[in-house]
């Protein structure tokens, strides 16, 4: 599968674009390939691009002057943009960083605004990430207060195998809110 029919693919299981306007929206996204190490995303900067994942993986996180945070992992084809700092033109307080060489589709606010007017159907679109996006988070938080790292680290066993064997412990520590070392102690247990 091409990486533009992934994204084709994205959008016609998800939103109802016709045909026609699928295919024009498609392929108005332009290729962008960063190395490993490379930031695309910084605390304080504004999201002008909707970024849809092809092929790579993406560590988000918060930093500040002395740690960081993991607060997730995209592996799979998708949207990794700040929706929040996208639609409301504010600064993202995330960072996003290249675990591995990654290709994206990028499509400017421009070009998304600019479409979604001709067709009418942006404001589906992002009503659907926003539901999302909230749900996945009050998972998320929910999970992190009243699970173990033991508990969360069992969930990404059966819920994201493909982190396990795709992203460095040290960052799934991390994640998780504990050292490396605790990590290895669970991984023993388990």
């Amino acid at each position: 599968m091409t990486e533009t029919d992934k994204l084709s693919l994205f959008f016609s299981n998800e939103f109802p674009f016709n045909k026609e306007g699928l295919e024009e929206f498609v392929n108005t996204f332009v290729i962008k390939s960063y190395k490993k190490g490379e930031i695309i995303l910084e605390n304080g900067n504004i999201e002008y691009e909707l970024r849809f994942l092809d092929k790579g993986i993406i560590r988000e996180y918060y930093a500040t002057n002395d740690k960081e945070k993991n607060i997730n992992f995209y592996t799979n084809s998708g949207f990794i943009t700040d929706f929040s700092s996208f639609t409301h033109s504010s600064a993202t307080k995330k960072h996003q960083e290249c675990l591995i060489d990654v290709d994206l589709r990028v499509l400017s606010k421009e070009n998304f605004l600019n479409f979604t007017n001709q067709y009418n159907c942006g404001k589906l679109f992002i009503e659907t990430i926003f539901q999302r996006i909230v749900v996945n988070k009050e998972t998320e938080e929910f999970n992190h207060f009243v699970n173990t790292a033991e508990e969360l680290y069992l969930d990404i066993m059966k819920t994201k195998p493909d982190w396990l064997l795709k992203i460095p412990q040290y960052h799934i520590a991390s994640y998780l809110g504990i050292t490396p070392e605790t990590l290895s102690r669970i991984r023993k247990r388990i």
